[in-house]
C-alpha cells in the first residue's frame, strides 16, 4: 500500500476541495489526501466556456487556491491519477497505476463526463469538442482561433457561453437544439426567448428541433455536421454540450446504490459502509424538488455537499439545507438563479425583458420555489428567502418590480 490518509478524496474540483477545506476549516486534524485525475492544481470550471476560453484569464488566475495553500493546510495532492476501483470491505482505493491507497473513510467527488453523439467516432475527429476541463478549452480555443465557422450542438448553458465567446472572437456560429427552445431543459419561455433573441441579435444562427445525424471528416478533421432532415451545415469546428453523464463506475462495481447516479442520504452517504460521495455523480433528496431524489450538475451544489461531509466527519451540527443556486454568463448579460423550478405550474415575469434587467418567478402550488434573475442581483439575493419559505405571494405583487422583494418578505412576516 503506497498511501494512507484518515480521508481520502477522489476527484479535486469544486466538491472535492470544498469538502478538504471545510474539513481543515471544522477542526479535523487527520491526514487528508486528494486524488486528482488531471495534473493542474485544482481550479474552477465555470470560466472554462466564459473568460478562459476567450483568453481572457490564464490558468494562474483560475485556480481554487495558490499551490502553496495545500501544504500550509496538510492536504496532499495526488495528481494525474485516477482511482480505477475500491475496496470498501479493506478501505483501499485502487489507482489507474495499480497502487493501493488506503482510506478511514472516503469522499467520492470525481463528478461526471461530457456526453458525445457518438463517442467512438467524435473522439477520434480532429475539430470535434466538448468543454470539461483545462485541455478540452484549450484544444478548442486553438481550434477556434485557426478555424471559421463553428456549429455547436445543444442549447444549455455551455454552449450558450460559448457561442458568447466564439462571436467576440468574431467567428459565425450555429447552435443546434433537439427541443423546441433553448434552455428547455432548465429554464422557462420567457427565458428561452429571451436569450434567443439576444444570441440572435449578436449574429448567432439558432435552429430549435434539430438533430443531427452524423458529422462528416476530410483527412481527420471535421467539416461538416449532417442534420436529419438532411441538410449539411459546413464547419471547421463542433462543440457538443449535451450534458453529462455522473462518473460511478468504481462504486457501483463496488456495489454502491445508483439510479441517475450514486444514491445518498442527505449527509451524503453513500449505501457502502465509510464512502460518502458527492456533486454531479450524486442523486440525493432534496427539500426544494420537493423531497425528490435529483442530481444537481451545478458548483454550488457540489461544494455545499463537500461542507455537509466535512462538518459530518468533524462532529459538527448540520446547519439548514441550502438553496440551490445557479449562473452564466453570456454577453453582458448575468443569470442567476435560486432554488429549483421542478414541476412549477405557474411563472411570473417581473420586470420587462427588453430592458435586459428583468426575473421570472416560478410557482407550485401558488408558493414561489425558483427564480430567474437576468441582471436583476437583488432579486436573486433577497429572492432566496422566498424560496427558503416557500412564500405564498400573489403574483400581481410579484410581477411589480416596483416593490422589491424584501418589501414583499416583511409583508410576510407581518
Amino acid at each position: 500500500m503506497s498511501e494512507q490518509f484518515d480521508v481520502l478524496i477522489v476527484g479535486g474540483g469544486h466538491g472535492g476541495t470544498a469538502a478538504a477545506m471545510a474539513l481543515r476549516q471544522y477542526g479535523f486534524d487527520g491526514s487528508v489526501g486528494i486524488v486528482n485525475a488531471e495534473s493542474t492544481l485544482p481550479y474552477q470550471r465555470p470560466p472554462l466556456s466564459k473568460s478562459f476560453l476567450a483568453g481572457e484569464v490564464g490558468l494562474d488566475r483560475i485556480l481554487i487556491r495558490p499551490e502553496s495553500f495545500w501544504a500550509e493546510n496538510r492536504i496532499t495532492l495526488i495528481q494525474g491519477t485516477r482511482v480505477d476501483a475500491v475496496q470498501p470491505a479493506a478501505k483501499v482505493a485502487i489507482t489507474d497505476t495499480g497502487e493501493s491507497i488506503g482510506y478511514g473513510q472516503l469522499i467520492w467527488a470525481a463528478g461526471s463526463s461530457p456526453r458525445w453523439l457518438d463517442p467512438a467516432r467524435d473522439r477520434k475527429l480532429s475539430g470535434v469538442h466538448v468543454v470539461r476541463d483545462v485541455s478540452d478549452t484549450q484544444r478548442l480555443r486553438t481550434d477556434v482561433l485557426n478555424g471559421s465557422r463553428a456549429v455547436i450542438v445543444g442549447g444549455g448553458y455551455v454552449g450558450l457561453e460559448v457561442a458568447a465567446v466564439l462571436r467576440k472572437l468574431g467567428k459565425p456560429v450555429t447552435v443546434l437544439e433537439a427541443a423546441d427552445r433553448v434552455l428547455a431543459r432548465v429554464s422557462a419561455e420567457p427565458i428561452s426567448q429571451f436569450y434567443e433573441a439576444q444570441h440572435r441579435e449578436h449574429g448567432v444562427e439558432i435552429q430549435v428541433g434539430r438533430q443531427v445525424a452524423d458529422l462528416e471528416a476530410r483527412n481527420g478533421h471535421v467539416n461538416a455536421v449532417h442534420l436529419a432532415t438532411g441538410e449539411e451545415l459546413p464547419c471547421d469546428v463542433v462543440v457538443i454540450g449535451i450534458g453529462a453523464m455522473p462518473t460511478t463506475a468504481p462504486l457501483i462495481a463496488a456495489g454502491a446504490a445508483a439510479g441517475n447516479g450514486l444514491l445518498v442520504d442527505a449527509l451524503c452517504r453513500t449505501s457502502l459502509p465509510g464512502i460518502f460521495a458527492i456533486g454531479d455523480s450524486v442523486a440525493a433528496p432534496n427539500r426544494y424538488a420537493g423531497g425528490a431524489t435529483v442530481r444537481l450538475e451545478s458548483l454550488q451544489n457540489a461544494a455545499d455537499q463537500g461542507v455537509i461531509v466535512a462538518r459530518h466527519i468533524a462532529g459538527q451540527p448540520q446547519g439548514d439545507p441550502p438553496v440551490p443556486t445557479f449562473w452564466s454568463d453570456q454577453y453582458d448579460l448575468k443569470l442567476k438563479t435560486v432554488g429549483l423550478n421542478t414541476g412549477y405550474d405557474e411563472v411570473v415575469v417581473r420586470g420587462t425583458p427588453a430592458s435586459k434587467s428583468f426575473s421570472v418567478v416560478y410557482l407550485r402550488d401558488g408558493r414561489v420555489t425558483a427564480i430567474d434573475a437576468v441582471n436583476a442581483m437583488k432579486d436573486f439575493a433577497q429572492g432566496k428567502a422566498l424560496v427558503r419559505s416557500g412564500a405564498d405571494i400573489a403574483p400581481a405583487l410579484l410581477a411589480d418590480p416596483s416593490r422589491p422583494i424584501s418589501d414583499l418578505l416583511a409583508q410576510i412576516a407581518r
